[in-house]
């Protein structure tokens, strides 16, 4: 790239946008937004904290609960202050290079939700369809791996999407539709070919949330399975139980994930503004539910949150 060229890309800024045509309340938008960033980081906090300080809830289950903490909270402090910047401060502008560490971010954190969402699933197939070898299974040094394998594999997939951006130069009014930068948003802004980029796209998604809903779908085939033939049916539901929390999460993730990967790629202008509201869900509620749902359903969990503040 010349030098002329180089000064150009990185003088280029994206204008981050809230929801059309409500500019003159963004005050009273950003009191909602506040609001589940303050409940986000406690919620998750809270969890971590918990889970670290007690001895008894070091179990893989717990463990991997700490896991999608973790990805969770690092997801809202990558992306939240941005959108309170946008209804606070009226503060849209993001340059080249702050917009592609952003999306790095978000697309990479939530690459390692599915995969942790994906381990989850797992841990519950194991301590369901064989109990008997459950710790045994599932060691602190095993799930260490398991973690550090998702990790690597977020990483790896999403590293390209940046690269392969800067390749491109942006001459088009530079507008994103959402409040943080997304790469098939910011692609769209781009002045020369993106076939390469919505291929690489493509196969990002269908590797990683194809492939990992797809795993969940088999390990609750074979829990159901497990399940039904026990034969108290008071054992069954209990057991089902053990999951219900897990499922919320896989559903609040993967209902926003693939509807809105199908909304750029196929949506068109009247469908911009649920393109928007999908964007927010897919962002703002899985950090926010997360630790609510968990919370709720984990009497074990519950009881620790309750003795740790309530004394």
């Amino acid at each position: 790239m010349s030098a002329v060229n180089d000064t150009k890309f990185s003088s280029v800024v994206f204008l981050l946008t809230g929801i059309p045509g409500m500019e003159n309340v963004h005050i009273w938008i950003s009191i909602p937004f506040c609001l589940i960033y303050l409940i986000s980081i406690v919620g998750n906090s809270v969890i971590l904290f918990i889970i670290k300080t007690d001895s008894s809830l070091h179990e893989p289950m717990y463990v991997f609960l700490s896991m999608l903490a973790i990805t969770d909270l690092s997801l809202s402090i990558s992306t939240i202050p941005t959108i309170l910047g946008i209804y606070l401060f009226n503060s849209g502008r993001i340059s080249l290079n702050a917009c592609f560490a952003q999306l790095f971010f978000v697309h990479s954190l939530s690459k390692m939700e599915s995969s942790v969402l994906l381990l989850m699933a797992f841990d519950r197939f194991i301590a369901i369809c064989n109990p008997l070898r459950y710790t045994s299974i599932l060691t602190l040094p095993r799930i260490a791996k398991m973690g550090l394998v998702a990790v690597l594999r977020s990483v790896a997939v999403i590293i390209p999407l940046p690269i392969l951006l800067t390749r491109f130069r942006y001459c088009r009014d530079n507008v994103l539709s959402h409040s943080y930068c997304l790469h098939q948003d910011v692609m769209k802004a781009a002045c020369s070919d993106i076939s390469v980029n919505s291929i690489y796209g493509l196969f990002v998604k269908v590797f990683t949330v194809g492939l990992d809903s797809f795993l969940i779908f088999l390990s609750y085939v074979m829990i159901v399975k497990t399940v039904l033939s026990v034969a108290s049916r008071r054992e069954c539901l209990r057991a089902l139980n053990t999951c219900v929390s897990h499922l919320c999460a896989v559903v609040l993730f993967y209902i926003s994930d693939i509807g809105l990967a199908l909304i750029h790629r196929f949506g068109n202008s009247s469908t911009h503004l649920l393109q928007i509201i999908l964007g927010y869900i897919y962002l703002l509620v899985p950090p926010l539910m997360n630790p609510i749902v968990y919370s709720v359903k984990s009497k074990h969990l519950r009881e620790r949150i309750i003795r740790a503040f309530v004394k």
